[in-house]
């Protein structure tokens, strides 16, 4: 994969990843200011995807904390395991002698304590209990933290460049957004859709491709649809095509009776979406 790095570390995209204008200059903005950049979107438009091409693209490494339900914030910093050290301690056990045999340093620990810059990707952080990131705040905004058990307070060597990803499964504190650079990956439009795929599928022919992405659209924009289809799942869907020699006809034909797309598994993700298009194709349509 060929790199594209700008002047002064700046982000300027890379071979593998598609980004659009405004998405540069959120990430590079996000930089300058030295907060951390939150990047909201459906799922699927590469969110994920974005913090590891910025990290190739900085050449910096990649620190990666996805977040669960059951995540706290305490987990990112450091565990104590006293459970153990209670243990060694009735076996006899010298290590209990150093409390430090006994803390396992979390993700945002090993960004601070790293010899160089790295991108720390907080994945999902809307997956968490809603106290989980006011409980990040002074970490995030002093870039250090303090360990009770030993007594020292861990700084970091080098601010890591932090992305943020939510789904906006539900509202994040106001304190939280405050500190944070926003940007919304809006869904791309057919232009740039088609450069994501032959990103990913370079030798598609050109006639499936244009058929695909206007059946495809057409399948986003169906009313009643419970979820719509993300870039990862067309990348998927179009794989499928190619693989199975669909000609662009089939997908072109408007008979009313074939309304559900052909290998549609890829595309439609849940039982009442493909009922919905199987009644669109017993419905007879208006002329």
């Amino acid at each position: 994969m060929t790199e594209q790095l700008g002047q002064k570390g700046r982000f300027s995209g890379t071979d593998a990843y598609v980004a659009t204008q405004d998405l540069l200059v959120a990430v590079n903005a996000a930089i300058t200011l030295q907060r951390p950049l939150l990047v909201k979107g459906e799922p699927g438009t590469g969110k994920t995807e974005l913090a590891k091409q910025v990290a190739a693209s900085l050449g910096a490494p990649l620190l990666e904390w996805h977040i669960k339900s059951t995540t706290k914030a305490q987990q990112g910093l450091y565990e104590y395991d006293a459970v153990s050290r209670l243990r060694d301690s009735q076996l006899g056990d010298p290590r209990v002698q150093d409390v430090k045999n006994y803390i396992k340093p979390g993700k945002l620990w090993e960004a601070f304590a790293a010899p160089s810059r790295v991108v720390l990707l907080i994945d999902e952080i809307d997956k968490a209990d809603i106290e989980f990131p006011n409980d990040l705040l002074q970490e995030l905004d002093r870039m250090e933290f303090f360990v009770y058990e030993t007594g020292e307070t861990i700084k970091a060597i080098n601010r890591p460049v932090v992305i943020i990803t939510s789904n906006n499964e539900k509202e994040l504190p106001d304190a939280f957004l405050r500190r944070c650079f926003f940007h919304y990956i809006q869904f791309p439009d057919m232009v740039t859709l088609q450069k994501i795929v032959e990103v990913h599928h370079p030798d598609v022919k050109q006639e499936l491709l244009r058929a695909a992405l206007t059946q495809f659209y057409e399948v986003r924009e169906t009313p009643g649809l419970k979820k719509k289809p993300s870039t990862s799942e067309v990348i998927d869907w179009i794989k499928l095509l190619v693989a199975d020699e669909i000609d662009p006809k089939v997908l072109r034909e408007k008979d009313p009776r074939k309304a559900i797309p052909p290998l549609h598994g890829a595309l439609l993700k849940n039982e009442q979406d493909v009922h919905l298009f199987e009644r669109l194709a017993f419905t007879p349509r208006q002329r």
